[in-house]
C-alpha cells in the first residue's frame, strides 16, 4: 500500500488503482470510480487503492466493485462506517465528519446525496444520476 500512497502523493493524483497494474487518475469527485465500475468492473475487483479523498460515495462504489483494500488520506464517518459492514481493508490518515465540498461551505452533494442510503446498493442509483446530470451540464 505504502507504494500506491507515494504515487498517489507524488503525482498529485486523485486516485491510484493497483490490480496487477497500476492506473492514476485525477478526475473530480467519485467521476473515476464510477466510470470505471461502470466500463471496466473487472479491474476494482479484489484491487488496493489510494484515493485523495474518501466520502460515503466513493466507498460505495469501491464496495460494489469487490475492492480489497483502501487507503484514504481523507474518509468521512459515514464512509468509515459503510466499510465496517463490508469485508474491506481501510486506512486512512484522518477522518472527518463529512467531506466538504469544493467551495467549503456545505458538505460534499454526492455525501448528502446518500447520506439516507444504508447500503451500497441503495447508493448507485443516486450516484449514477449525479455523474450523468454533470456529464449532461459539462
Amino acid at each position: 500500500m505504502e507504494e500506491l500512497i507515494d504515487v498517489l502523493v507524488s503525482g498529485n493524483h486523485s486516485l491510484v488503482v493497483d490490480n496487477g497494474e497500476i492506473r492514476t487518475f485525477d478526475g473530480r469527485g467519485v467521476s473515476d470510480l464510477y466510470r470505471m465500475l461502470v466500463q471496466d468492473p473487472g479491474f476494482l475487483d479484489r484491487a488496493r487503492i489510494a484515493d485523495k479523498v474518501v466520502g460515503k460515495g466513493a466507498a460505495a462504489l469501491m464496495i460494489l466493485g469487490g475492492v480489497n483494500e483502501v487507503y484514504a488520506g481523507v474518509i468521512s464517518d459515514p464512509a468509515f462506517a459503510l466499510f465496517e459492514k463490508s469485508e474491506v481493508k481501510v486506512s486512512f490518515g484522518k477522518r472527518v465528519e463529512h467531506i466538504i465540498n469544493r467551495k467549503g461551505d456545505d458538505i460534499c452533494p454526492v455525501e448528502k446525496l446518500c447520506a439516507g442510503c444504508t447500503t451500497p446498493e441503495e447508493c448507485l442509483p443516486l450516484i449514477k444520476g449525479f455523474v450523468q446530470c454533470i456529464i449532461h451540464n459539462a
